[in-house]
């Protein structure tokens, strides 16, 4: 049985979105396993259908769980089918050296994340040998109200298109409203790249500059690099940095033709 509400009019498999509904969910518990009351709560589906679905989805490896079969957490098959998506990616294999040239260029760490919704995607890091993070942020989302990746994306639209309120407040100083976040936009295009200045992460800046080899952009490189570090003088030479490794991704951009565009 299926059911109205995919696109262009095509009839929703509600088995197949109940399915990703849960691969969701598991996935953004991050190390919170869950519950089988739980999950068939969250997603309001009956005990046993969701049980049924659970044991089909651990059996091809979507899903894991405990030793007591009562904890259920994302499986191996997603990762590997993530990892399947980033090398297949064009954007992502034209971008990957350019970001090895910022970081050497500039000791800190770059990233090239993509906006999905109301949220950034991140798809590659360099990280810095003087700040490392302890877990990569590659495959993670962060709401692209609160960094410099999201906002520089942001701004590449027109304010209508913004997403709506409430906006999730991740720091002291991320926006948390449309007029807020509408008027650092405005300075972002006047900018030509993005500042965030401690929205997303406490004690890290970063600066977010849009590839432009889509209409609107869909991608972003930016720099984070912790407060107790950025000089003016360090500032400066990041944003022409960034400037310059962008000004190339966008030349050799063009070389990627014949490759499949992606909705």
């Amino acid at each position: 049985m299926s059911e109205s509400g995919g696109s262009g009019g095509v009839r929703e498999v509600k088995s197949a979105a109940r399915t990703v509904e849960l691969l969701e969910l598991l996935a953004a518990r991050g190390d919170r396993p869950a519950r089988l009351q739980e999950l068939a709560d969250e997603l309001g589906v009956p005990r046993s259908s969701m049980y049924a679905l659970l044991q089909t989805l651990i059996s091809r490896g979507w899903v894991r769980t405990d030793i007591t079969g009562s904890l259920y957490g994302i499986g191996l098959r997603a990762l590997l089918t993530g990892t399947g998506y980033l090398d297949s990616d064009p954007r992502v294999r034209l971008v990957r050296p350019y970001l090895d040239e910022a970081s050497d260029a500039l000791g800190e760490t770059i990233h090239l994340g993509r906006l999905d919704g109301r949220d950034v995607a991140y798809l590659a890091t360099r990280e810095s040998h003087e700040y490392l993070r302890t877990i990569s942020r590659v495959g993670r989302r962060l709401p692209a109200h609160a960094g410099a990746l999201g906002k520089a994306l942001l701004a590449e639209r027109p304010d209508d298109r913004l997403p709506p309120e409430p906006y999730a407040a991740l720091t002291p100083n991320t926006h948390t409203t449309r007029a807020s976040l509408a008027a650092d936009l405005a300075e972002v295009r006047e900018r030509g790249y993005a500042i965030d200045r401690e929205e997303g992460v406490p004690g890290i800046v970063g600066f977010g500059f849009a590839l432009r080899y889509d209409s609107p952009a869909q991608d972003a490189i930016s720099c984070s690099v912790p407060v107790v570090r950025l000089t003016p003088g360090h500032e400066e030479r990041i944003v022409a940095v960034m400037r310059e490794v962008r000004a190339k991704i966008e030349a050799t951009a063009p070389a990627a033709g014949g490759a499949v565009h992606w909705r």
